[in-house]
């Protein structure tokens, strides 16, 4: 069975230009041309076209309409999460303590946090810009250099045998000391107070401001930096929505370069897999023309805090995509009841990293059930339902991957032991479409530093590529009513 490194790599590059999204910029390049949730679809979206949107610009959604499609036929979906447990920067993060510039931040997800004290870290995310015109508009920004590090106190002054800290008080980054500041900038900046530049006891219209001035509220040079990201005065900055993120960059490792080591393996990992496997999967240009469903992928955000938000995949937006989407082309003169057709018909994969086998904590693994790196992608199995997976699934992608040639796992987790989920049975429930759960294995889920296994990327990928190439045949072989 022949097995590439090759996806591995590209997928290096797809998680270094990360975490501001690089998944749209290869769609476009991929000929998927842009819409709008606003507007109407009726006129714009047609068989043999390619076609991808985002909502709140965190949550992206694609899909490739067959130029055999029918309103009420099957839609073979994919869906991921961009989101990984962070730390991002509070409202008013401006802090000092001890000669020390701080920055403040709340917790993200559920991280392995002990991992992130002295790491080399920094900020990206997105800037919300007055406009010359009074528009509003959003720029994304990544600070490609280390600013911030979040100490840990020297060995000789505590003597701990566990590592443990106050996630309010201790997991705090410096930014740097305040006299190198002061020297910076001719020891003149003083702390800002609000509407200090306000020169008459009673603010004017044109200068009252509800909220205080984003370098009050942070540190003006912080700012200064974003502004500068943004290539925007930063007095046109109004409010930004930054996280941390760690700025060593994800490699090949291990003794024969078989080892992926990265940041955010959870969840760019499948990610990567899923944009991969639908661009690759429509590549030819006859690729569509007997394709009688949609291709279709979402990529979700906030999974990593339960996915009950507007771009989450607890929100509207996926049964909203399909509803329009169902209804699209000739077919069924009962028009009311398509919606309900295409999800009778349809499949969704929930593709999500699992865990590999530890070899220092084998003993937490069912025994029959330890998914190993490079031997396949892994499908994910709970009786309690906190996977999605159930036989006719596995039915379905044991015939897809005998298709495309690829090696599978399964994993159960052990009695005694806690089951983490997806959001797998949330879509399935809120849909009625049959699902199943899968992800490639990796070590250390949730850390600022992750591993992966290098030839997993390309079975995901050629998993995925197959699901989309094969589903129109295979889904009516499968009865289950």
């Amino acid at each position: 069975m022949n097995v590439s490194a090759e996806p591995a790599h590209d997928f290096i590059s797809f998680v270094n230009a990360s975490p501001t999204h690089s998944a749209k910029k290869r769609l476009f390049r991929a000929g998927f041309q842009e819409i709008k949730e606003r507007e109407s679809w009726s006129s714009v979206c047609k068989p043999g076209g390619k076609y991808v949107l985002t909502r709140n610009a965190s949550t992206i959604l694609a899909f490739a309409i067959g130029k055999k499609w029918q309103s009420g036929n099957p839609i073979a979906m994919v869906c991921a999460h961009t989101d990984s447990p962070t730390l991002r920067v509070k409202p008013v993060s401006k802090k000092q303590a001890e000669g020390f510039i701080q920055v403040g931040v709340e917790a993200y997800g559920g991280g392995l946090w002990h991992t992130w004290f002295d790491r080399d870290l920094s900020l990206a995310g997105r800037v919300m810009i007055r406009t010359d015109t009074g528009d509003f508009v959003q720029k994304l920004v990544k600070i490609d250099r280390p600013i911030l590090r979040i100490p840990t106190l020297a060995i000789h002054l505590d003597r701990q045998e566990t590592f443990t800290f106050n996630k309010e008080t201790q997991l705090f980054p410096i930014a740097g000391l305040v006299a190198a500041e002061l020297n910076r900038t001719g020891g003149t900046r003083e702390p800002a107070t609000p509407h200090d530049s306000i020169t008459s006891d009673e603010p004017t219209d044109a200068h009252f401001s509800p909220l205080k001035t984003s370098t009050e509220r942070h540190h003006p040079y912080l700012v200064e930096l974003i502004a500068n990201e943004a290539n925007v005065d930063i007095s046109t900055i109004v409010d930004f929505e930054l996280v941390l993120y760690d700025t060593q960059a994800a490699c090949i490792g291990g003794l024969n370069n078989e080892l992926i080591f990265s940041a955010r393996l959870d969840n760019l990992g499948m990610s990567y897999c899923s944009v991969t496997s639908l661009i690759n999967s429509v590549a030819s240009a006859s690729a569509l023309d007997d394709e009688r469903c949609i291709r279709l992928i979402s990529l979700f955000d906030h999974e990593e805090i339960g996915s009950t938000t507007a771009q989450g995949a607890d929100s509207n937006l996926l049964p909203s995509i399909i509803r329009r989407l169902s209804v699209l082309g000739p077919g069924s003169e009962e028009t009311e009841t398509t919606y309900e057709q295409t999800l009778a018909t349809s499949f969704l994969v929930s593709a999500d990293m699992a865990h590999s086998v530890s070899p220092s904590y084998a003993f937490k693994y069912e025994n029959d059930h330890k998914p190993e790196m490079n031997k396949g992608t892994v499908i994910k199995i709970n009786a309690n339902a906190r996977y999605a997976t159930n036989s006719p699934g596995i039915t379905l992608i044991h015939e897809v991957a005998k298709r495309g040639k690829v090696p599978l796992q399964l994993f159960v987790v052990r009695n005694d032991s806690s089951c983490g989920s997806t959001i797998g049975p949330m879509l399935a429930a809120k849909m009625g479409v049959r699902t199943l759960d899968l992800g490639n294995p990796q070590l250390s889920m949730h850390s600022i530093r992750e591993t992966g296994g290098v030839y997993d990327v390309d079975h995901g990928v050629r998993l995925l590529e197959s699901f989309f190439e094969h589903f129109g045949e295979l889904e009516g072989k499968i009865f289950v009513d």
